[in-house]
């Protein structure tokens, strides 16, 4: 198999079930492609290799289940859910050495679709913000090129993945966490819409309703196949997602129709665009105009500084919530000094915040939702950069001095109007580089970010479309006739197995 590296999931599943090749085989080539790049690309926080050999060999009532992707080696975030007997440490130290007894349900329906689990990847401390360089397990490394970020927080399955060591990895998606290292690494990267996939039993809503579990792949076909494996509720789900009509595999190929877009290269929370990531809309729109689709300048009208003062409450909240259930669960006492600063913070901003507040901000993020809801009574899709700027460099968006200081004075006298005042110098200036992903977790409409573009110097950098509550189908058709159109599967990394 000299080409296991370029084969899709979909590809990889056609071969085992035509027995050209063994789960066995597919796993010792996972291994291989692993070991040869995670040295650079430091993806990788726990290997699984064991457990991989043994799943992939085994017979009887334990071989792998007879699924969509049977013998498909995956990766699995360290976060976004639990694997039974697997080390689950959401890149904190407060959590180290911490097994879950159980897996979560979208880990049982991986396992049933015949997947066999390889390795748990890299990711910022508790999945915050969007890039992935904690300060526990370093930064993932760009395969593109090793000076730059993966994003986050899915940055180290979304740097296997890109590396061809796996088809497809695991992730989740809070405020960019899929569509960000996909735009990053050059993948395809789906959030799908709320409620869509079930994050129980361990979980509720994720940060108020903004978390949405899925994949990171190299095709579309291989993301509709993933979320026909993860998609569907189950009992007890706080949302309920409207209904799929049919497997989301039938919709690669199917006509789009005459479709109306409304682009826009506009920063959504930021105030900037680099010129690259216009040019990367600009193209797009002019591929989708020329596929015989009607494209126009237009946005959703949104309160920019509400929304970012909503979002910004909401994960401080959810991040408080999280240490008090990592408390729980391991009976440990969590403490200043297990955690980095930025995540002990939001920890303080989540225990500073009043139920009024928390109100407020879901108020604003539905509000938000009846914007977008206006926009796609009159457009069937909205188009843009998936992120203002090119990957950053590791370390740009580090602290500052000033900054880890002026947190250091907080975790040792924690004052709420102090709290409060940084938290709205982080609402003014924190957005720059990501503002254009966290509006459709807040509205909970499915987006997707697509690898369309390559700047000068050989970064990737993603094409984002937006649907209607409910439009995955959609979604899928589209990114598949703009795939066929301008196919990225040819184009390999400078680190690649």
């Amino acid at each position: 198999m000299i080409d296991y590296a370029d084969a899709d999931a979909t590809e990889l599943a056609r071969r085992v079930r035509a027995r050209e090749v063994s789960p066995a085989e597919l796993v010792d080539h996972a291994i291989a492609a692993i070991e040869r790049v995670n040295p650079k690309i430091n993806a990788v926080v726990h290997r699984m290799y064991d457990e991989a050999r043994a799943a992939a060999q085994a017979t009887g009532e334990n071989a792998l289940p007879d699924g969509p992707f049977p013998g498909v080696p995956m990766a699995v975030k360290d976060f976004d859910g639990f694997v039974k007997g697997v080390p689950w440490t959401a890149s904190t130290r407060f959590l180290e050495g911490w097994i879950p007894t159980e897996d979560s349900e979208a880990i049982t329906r991986l396992r049933r679709a015949g997947v066999v689990l390889m390795a748990k990847t890299n990711l910022p401390e508790l999945a915050i913000v969007g890039t992935t360089e904690s300060q526990w397990r370093g930064p993932a490394r760009n395969p593109w090129n090793l000076d730059h970020s993966t994003g986050g927080s899915s940055g180290g399955s979304a740097a296997l993945v890109a590396a061809r060591a796996v088809p497809v990895a695991h992730g989740g998606d809070g405020g960019g966490s899929l569509r960000i290292p996909a735009s990053n690494c050059g993948l395809v990267g789906l959030k799908a819409t709320r409620g869509r996939v079930p994050l129980g039993p361990h979980q509720g809503e994720g940060w108020g309703g903004y978390v949405q579990w899925g994949v990171l792949s190299r095709t579309v076909r291989d993301t509709a196949g993933f979320l026909d494996v993860l998609a569907g509720p189950m009992p007890g789900d706080p949302y309920s997602a409207p209904p799929q009509e049919r497997a989301y595999t039938l919709e690669i190929g199917a006509p789009t129709g005459r479709l109306r877009i409304g682009m826009s290269t506009r920063s959504f929370f930021g105030k900037d665009t680099h010129p690259e990531c216009r040019k990367a809309a600009e193209n797009a729109a002019k591929l989708l105009a020329d596929l015989g689709h009607d494209v126009e300048e237009a946005a959703p009208d949104i309160d920019r500084d509400g929304l970012v003062r909503a979002y910004l409450t909401q994960v401080g909240v959810g991040v408080a919530s999280e240490i008090e259930d990592m408390a729980r669960w391991s009976g440990r006492t969590p403490t200043a000094a297990l955690f980095e600063p930025a995540t002990w913070f939001l920890r303080q901003v989540g225990l500073t915040m009043t139920g009024l507040e928390l109100q407020h901000a879901r108020d604003a993020m539905q509000e938000a939702g009846r914007k977008t809801a206006a926009f796609h009574a009159k457009f069937d899709l909205f188009l843009g950069p998936t992120m203002a700027f090119p990957p950053v460099q590791i370390g740009e968006l580090a602290l500052k001095p000033a900054e880890r200081a002026g947190l250091a004075a907080l975790r040792a006298v924690p004052i709420p109007a102090a709290i409060r005042a940084v938290l709205a110098s982080l609402a003014a200036n924190n957005f720059e580089r990501t503002p254009n992903t966290q509006l459709f977790n807040q509205t909970g409409q499915p987006a997707i970010s697509l690898p369309l573009h390559m700047t000068a110097d050989g970064l990737p950098v993603g094409v984002q479309l937006a649907a209607a509550m409910g439009g995955e189908a959609l979604l899928l058709r589209v990114a598949a006739q703009i795939e066929a159109a301008a196919p990225w599967i040819g184009r390999r990394p400078a680190v690649r197995a």
